[in-house]
This record gives structure tokens, sequence and C-alpha cells, in this order.
């Protein structure tokens, strides 16, 4: 979904080995699935966070896959840039990985709620 020549992407399976990754520096932005091993999506964010916070890390944009509408607070209060709920289209992730490494924000709007106006027609 998003190899091209100019990204270079790394894995890692674990909390602790992205936060090692990122203190190590030159990392851009991390991408963090909701449930990866050992510790999850939200509590890594707020570890770098912190780290970042005491000069142990530079700071870096965090893009959260999200498996539900409702995780957005979560995303949001764990500090994260950008979020794309599931399931994924290539074209959100795209966008939202290139908004972030250009040092915006992404906020995924494909799940949310129509307005509904007084007399019962939905705002779009």
């Amino acid at each position: 979904m998003l190899e091209g020549p100019d990204l270079f992407i790394e894995e890692a399976s674990n909390g602790p080995d992205v936060i090692a990754r990122v203190e190590e520096g030159g990392v851009d932005l991390v991408i963090l699935d909701l449930q990866i091993g050992s510790m999850g999506a939200m509590a890594i964010c707020m570890e770098l966070r912190h780290e970042e916070s005491y000069g142990a890390a530079d700071p870096v944009a965090v893009l959260m896959l999200l498996d539900r509408r409702p995780d957005v607070f979560l995303a949001r209060r764990s500090g994260a840039e950008g979020f794309v709920v599931k399931p994924l289209d290539p074209q959100r992730v795209r966008a939202a990985v290139r908004a972030l490494l250009e040092g915006d924000g992404y906020e995924d709007e494909s799940l949310r709620p129509a307005t509904v106006r007084a007399g019962g027609t939905a705002a779009r």
C-alpha cells in the first residue's frame, strides 16, 4: 500500500521495538495498528510523547490504524497526529501518510455520522 522509491519502511512487531527504533533517530513517521503485540498503539504513542517531553527521542508523527470509530477519542488523547479507521482504503492511508510527512494532521472522516437537521433531512 505504501511502496515507492521515496519511502523506506521498517517493521517492528512490538511496542518496545518501536520505541527503541524511534530513540535511535531518523524516523519521520510511525504507523501503529491498534492491536500491536505486547503494547497497544495508544500506550506506544503515549510513551513516545513521554520520551519526547524529556528529550529521549525526537518528535515523530504517529498515524494510528483504528478498529472502530469509538477508538478516535483514544487516538486523540494519546497524541496521535492522524488516524484511519478500518477497513483500510489504500487511498486514505496514502493521503494520511502524505499529510503527516508534510507536517499536517489527518483525521479519517469516512465513517463520520451524517448531521440530521429538523425535518429529517441529512446534511451533506
